[in-house]
């Protein structure tokens, strides 16, 4: 019998040539689309650049036009409840505690990997896999008894940062059928199969535009100051700042100036010059490790403090339950708490974490 895999259709390139690929190598497939997007929470997006989380219309059109150009069947599953509990509203917690997160690690996750899955397993679809258009690759390896995630041979393209909170189970179960393919071949394979959304623009963001709208309700004014606590301006509220932010500070001072802490307790940004936001140490917990059941010693790797950093020398050294600290062998840009710092061996993940404190400390 043919094996069945549903693949998570975005009405993108990327998911559409999946779903090609899939059939073309004779499995049985079927599309669904997550519906995630809630009209009810301010957000002024902006029409000249997609992003994940808007309006759907358009993309569950273009998704059913791929499905029935692919004579496959196709599903919509409705997560909108569950996203804006787990996704939505840790983003919003977050910002206001003064970090930065980023939602799509908790989306692939506790979503995509799992409510979606649960979803369409209750609605009586029977699958073998589950597969996305994510560049990044899945194997077993048979010495350890463990499913690894490794980079995609595209790495400009490589998602993996953004799985790397996927348990064993959920890796059991994936297929990225794009981890080996650049995304020029990608381009190169919607246009000679005219697949429909082969000239397609991308989806960048979680929200592309303006979430100012969102925090209106949250925002309160409050001191910006130096590192000796002296006050210097005025904030319009701490979840518009992010460490590293030197645009949007509305002070002068002379010379550039930084955010290099946020300080929610006292309703605080604190700034500095540019070498103040460079830090060789960072602690991270809310771990998870893929290639290794867990971490029982110090650990030589090369790590990445978000997605568009480049990866650095470091070592990860246990602390307690659920908690490691990073030692870089170079002074990182912006370690920003809620960031994810990812662990990697080769084209290997490691696993990861979320940072906890990257930010200097201020006795004040």
């Amino acid at each position: 019998m043919k094996k069945r895999v549903i693949v998570g259709m975005s009405g993108g390139i990327d998911s559409s040539v999946s779903a090609f690929l899939l059939k073309e190598k004779g499995y049985e497939v079927i599309g669904v689309f997550m519906k995630i997007w809630n009209d009810q929470i301010p957000i002024n997006l902006k029409k000249d650049k997609p992003s994940c989380y808007g309006p759907e219309e358009k993309d569950i059109e273009d998704a059913k036009k791929v499905a029935e150009f692919l004579n496959i069947p196709f599903y919509l599953i409705d997560v909108r409840k569950e996203y804006k509990e787990k996704v939505f509203d840790y983003f919003l917690d977050e910002y206001i505690k003064g970090k930065t997160p980023n939602p799509c690690v908790i989306c692939n996750r506790f979503i995509k990997f799992g409510y979606l899955i649960e979803k369409a397993v209750q609605s009586g679809i029977k699958f073998d896999y589950f597969a996305t258009g994510h560049y990044a690759i899945v194997e077993y390896d048979k010495k350890n008894g463990r499913y690894l995630l490794k980079k995609a041979l595209d790495r400009k393209k490589d998602q993996s940062y953004f799985l790397y909170l996927l348990n064993q189970k959920q890796l059991s179960f994936s297929l990225f059928p794009l981890g080996k393919y650049r995304k020029e071949k990608v381009r190169e394979i919607a246009k000679k199969y005219k697949i429909p959304v082969s000239e397609k623009s991308e989806s960048q963001d979680f929200i592309s535009g303006d979430r100012f709208p969102i925090f209106e309700n949250y925002a309160q004014k409050g001191p910006i100051i130096d590192k000796k606590g002296n006050v210097l301006g005025y904030h319009k509220g701490i979840m518009f700042y992010t460490i590293g932010q030197r645009k949007g500070l509305g002070i002068s001072f002379g010379k550039p100036l930084y955010v290099i802490g946020i300080l929610p307790e006292k309703n605080s940004i604190v700034v500095g010059e540019k070498k103040d936001c460079y830090k060789d140490t960072l602690i991270a917990k809310n771990l998870n490790f893929i290639s290794v059941e867990k971490l029982e010693k110090p650990m030589e790797v090369k790590a990445k403090i978000r997605y568009a950093s480049k990866e650095s020398k470091a070592v990860v050294y246990p602390i307690g339950k659920d908690i490691v600290e990073v030692k870089f062998s170079s002074p990182q840009w912006a370690v920003t708490p809620g960031q994810s710092v990812i662990f990697y061996k080769k084209d290997i993940v490691i696993g990861g974490g979320i940072i906890i404190n990257g930010d200097r400390h201020f006795s004040m």
